[in-house]
């Protein structure tokens, strides 16, 4: 293994220190291959190219290594910490890596004079109380509403608050007590909202008992009104207690974790509990599981006192790995409920990391218990469909390729791009490329293409424009590499897009929305490029242009072909077909937009601002409008001197 190592590397990994540490390995182009962490750096890393590893995984991530970096720290924990914030920075091809969801909803109580409840997302403010984080948007609005409920606090923005003059329907349905128009003390107010405070945070029993001496004192003064709120406050708490199964001296916050693995794929899914509430819960596919997962089988002998392979280390694996990576920026509750027994380490180096003790609990009791095997439960289902969906993604790749007598190399890489040309008689004319591959549609690869210089209109020019503006400089980079073209000519225009078509390929279908017609256009382009006519399929409208009776038109003279509406090839064309469609369509819009608005040619003059072109564009109708209009004409809206009227006429003109 070493022979295909430089001696420079080589002697990187002899140098290397008897310190715990991390390391990370390069390939040839810079991209990170593995993150990995060691108690003993120069034992572990050596491990990698002192031994031969065959034809494995691992061995083909280390033939792979051209560079190595690594970072002495002082503890096994610091390592720890510092290899999984590296793993979700660099992303590595070689490591479990859990994908950066969106930040968590939290519950906000605004700080005011009557605070008010608000579901919130994103970075916190000191000075205002936050609740959470909950795993979803409904849970934090369920929330809401059952504190709105029991506590009957505000949720209205500050700016209505401030100009009502009469109480809102809040009120009238016994959701709010109206502070906006005095109809409660900021006294009464505020210890609402301690109240509340305390229930979100789990302190039932002692919500229960001040609301019940309160009751009593406002008894013994004969204000039964009041009383009688504080009573039916108490019966509100109550019933949610018993409809959400809380114990009152139950857990607070606590996160349940629960994983599952089959297939090469796996699950965690990830249950909260906050204020002694189930609030719900949220599944997390990783990905490189795999990968990952033998190079890890060949780091165990790496270092003297490693522990024999456990028969669940691949759960072990992704559990740690969530773990890690999840609580680097989600706060940590003080108890995690886990299906998986994790190492000690791990534990202490969250704990670490929080600046508070985390409990790790494995094979719990009771109601913890009953929480675990919901989570299991969960787990295994959102794989089950993740796993019957990416099989019947599959069966529909496979189907096409079938159909259309394609044998691609390999079906995950089976590539297939769509065009579609849209526009309103004739008016800001746009044409989209969508691209499918891995199974599914890769919305970053998409494309709008502006059509200019065109008869309005006339969609055969469109797509001749599209296809020669997509495959050109690819065409003539091909022909440079196969020796067609001398080698430089595939540059000669000194067009910037050359650097695109060093990543980029052909794929191995092309998907026109058209039949006979658009098809013939797509045939004389690729001819001119010198491109396989058995690329272009066309996608002709069927009978009466109902969904499910289109036929597939080819541009190499085969004859058209009728799948059927319940074939699973023509399920994924019409899928493609409809996802140009919407794409083309959308941005079509937006541009024909612009140009009616008149937004882009106003805003390039100087001294247009948005008041200004706001009432040159209500006073003529749009820009149509404004470039019909005169000097005189123009300069008689308001804001517009003539100067600057007839910079505008210029402009237009």
């Amino acid at each position: 293994m070493s022979d295909v190592h430089s001696d420079q590397l080589l002697s990187e990994v002899a140098a290397l220190p008897q310190l715990p540490g991390v390391y990370r390995y390069f390939d040839a182009a810079g991209a990170v291959l593995y993150v990995g962490k060691a108690r003993n750096l120069k034992k572990r890393v050596a491990n990698y190219f002192q031994k031969s590893h065959g034809g494995t995984r691992i061995g083909h991530m280390i033939s792979k290594i051209v560079r190595m970096e690594t970072t002495v720290v002082r503890s096994e924990a610091e390592a720890l910490l510092l290899e999984n914030n590296l793993i979700k920075t660099l992303k590595p091809r070689y490591n479990i890596l859990f994908r950066d969801d969106k930040s968590y909803p939290y519950l906000k109580i605004a700080s005011h004079e009557f605070p008010r409840l608000a579901y919130y997302r994103g970075a916190v403010d000191k000075k205002h109380r936050y609740f959470g984080p909950y795993p979803s948007a409904w849970a934090v609005k369920e929330s809401i509403q059952l504190l709105q409920k029991v506590f009957k606090l505000r949720t209205c923005e500050d700016t209505v608050y401030a100009n009502r003059t009469r109480p809102c329907l809040l009120y009238q349905i016994k959701r709010c007590t109206g502070p906006c128009v005095g109809y409660i003390s900021p006294e009464a107010y505020a210890q609402d909202v301690a109240s509340a405070e305390a229930f979100l945070m789990g302190d039932t029993q002692l919500v229960l008992s001040k609301l019940e001496a309160r009751m009593t004192e406002h008894a013994e003064k004969l204000e039964f009104e009041q009383a009688a709120e504080l009573r039916n406050q108490m019966s509100a708490i109550s019933r949610v207690l018993h409809q959400q199964s809380i114990e009152i001296a139950s857990d607070k916050d606590v996160d349940i974790l629960a994983v599952k693995v089959q297939g090469g794929k796996a699950c965690v899914n990830l249950a909260m509990v906050r204020g002694g509430r189930h609030l719900g819960d949220r599944a997390y596919f990783p990905v490189h599981v795999e990968d990952a997962a033998q190079i890890h089988h060949g780091e165990l002998d790496a270092e003297e006192g490693a522990a024999p392979i456990p028969a669940d280390s691949v759960e072990v694996q992704v559990l740690e790995a969530f773990i890690a990576q999840h609580y680097i920026d989600v706060p940590v509750p003080a108890t995690l409920v886990l299906s998986h027994l994790v190492s000690r380490e791990l534990i202490e180096a969250i704990s670490q990391q929080a600046g508070a003790r985390v409990t790790a609990v494995f094979q719990p009791r009771e109601q913890r218990r009953h929480w675990l095997e919901m989570a299991e439960t969960n787990a295994g289902l959102q794989l089950a469909r993740l796993l019957a969906e990416e099989g019947s993604q599959q069966a529909r790749t496979r189907a096409l390729a079938d159909a259309l007598e394609l044998a691609p190399d390999d079906l995950d890489n089976f590539r297939v791009e769509c065009f579609d040309i849209s526009h309103t008689a004739g008016e800001a004319t746009q044409a989209s490329c969508v691209v499918f591959e891995h199974h599914t549609m890769q919305n970053r690869e998409y494309r709008r293409y502006n059509i200019e210089g065109i008869t309005p209109g006339d969609d055969y020019a469109a797509m001749r424009q599209v296809l020669h503006r997509r495959y050109g400089k690819l065409a003539e980079a091909m022909a440079a590499e196969t020796g067609a073209l001398p080698p430089g000519d595939a540059e000669s225009d000194g067009s910037d897009a050359s650097p695109k078509t060093r990543t980029a390929r052909m794929p191995e279908l092309v998907l026109v929305d058209g039949g006979k017609g658009q098809v013939s256009m797509a045939r004389e382009v690729f001819s001119e490029l010198g491109l396989p006519l058995s690329l272009i399929v066309g996608v002709e409208k069927g009978e009466g242009r109902k969904v499910g009776l289109e036929e597939l038109v080819f541009a190499d003279g085969r004859e058209k072909v009728y799948l059927g509406k319940d074939s699973a090839a023509l399920m994924l064309v019409a899928q493609i077909r409809d996802e140009a469609h919407r794409f083309a369509i959308t941005g079509m819009r937006a541009k024909r937009a612009k140009v009616r608005v008149g937004g882009s040619q106003l805003e390039d003059i100087p001294g247009i601002g948005p008041k200004r072109r706001a009432r040159l564009l209500q006073r003529f109708g749009g820009i149509r409008g404004v470039a019909a209009a005169s000097v005189e004409d123009i300069a008689s809206v308001e804001g517009i001197a003539t100067d600057l009227a007839e910079e505008i006429y210029k402009a237009l003109h």
